[in-house]
């Protein structure tokens, strides 16, 4: 059975829930189900994210959601900065149907919601940054490809923002955007959750 949130069709039951969720001042309603990550609530390390990220003096482009679920973290942003377009992606279709739902529920209209294996199916080579909760439970192989795989999407001086457990493997991808980026540094850490933040050279 493919009843992973990571998988393209999760082989479950659906039982959606509708439910509010307020950060920052901005109050969201969502629709989710059953073979989502999260499902009952905003996840706390998207919270976390959600309220440190910030996309001021960004570069041109688009802002992608890279795994973005039913949409909380894209939806969040897009909400808070209605000048940009975002871009919401993921493996999941159930996900992405209610990505959907949530962004026309919301009123939202400046995000597109699209088909992709990580950064297989993005439409754009020069994103102004990628912000991720990357799904840990995919294996390490897939985070670390999220991570690395940024470099060739962001624009110059575009910016990686990714939220993980330390227990999960923050330091590591730290280490390895360091590497990938040649600067890495720690914006928040959060009850064991730390957004981790990458700017592109140009």
């Amino acid at each position: 059975m493919s009843n992973f949130y990571y998988t393209p069709n999760p082989d479950v039951i659906h039982d959606e829930k509708e439910w509010d969720f307020t950060i920052k001042g901005q109050a969201l309603h969502f629709i989710s189900d059953n073979g989502v990550f999260s499902k009952r609530t905003v996840d706390y390390g998207s919270r976390v994210l959600i309220e440190n990220v910030d996309l001021a003096d960004l570069p041109d482009g688009p802002i992608l959601d890279l795994g973005c679920g039913y949409g909380p973290i894209g939806l969040f942003l897009a909400k808070e900065y209605p000048d940009h377009q975002f871009e919401l992606v993921d493996v999941n279709q159930r996900a992405l149907a209610l990505a959907e739902r949530n962004a026309m529920v919301n009123g939202i209209s400046n995000v597109t919601v699209a088909t992709s294996d990580v950064y297989a199916g993005v439409s754009e080579q020069q994103f102004a940054a990628v912000v991720t909760n990357p799904p840990v439970r995919a294996g390490k192989d897939v985070v670390d490809t999220m991570i690395t795989g940024a470099a060739a999407h962001l624009a110059p001086n575009g910016r990686l923002f990714v939220v993980l457990q330390k227990k999960q493997g923050a330091p590591s991808a730290k280490r390895l955007m360091q590497a990938t980026f040649g600067n890495a540094e720690v914006i928040k850490r959060d009850k064991g959750y730390y957004v981790l933040a990458s700017v592109q050279q140009s």
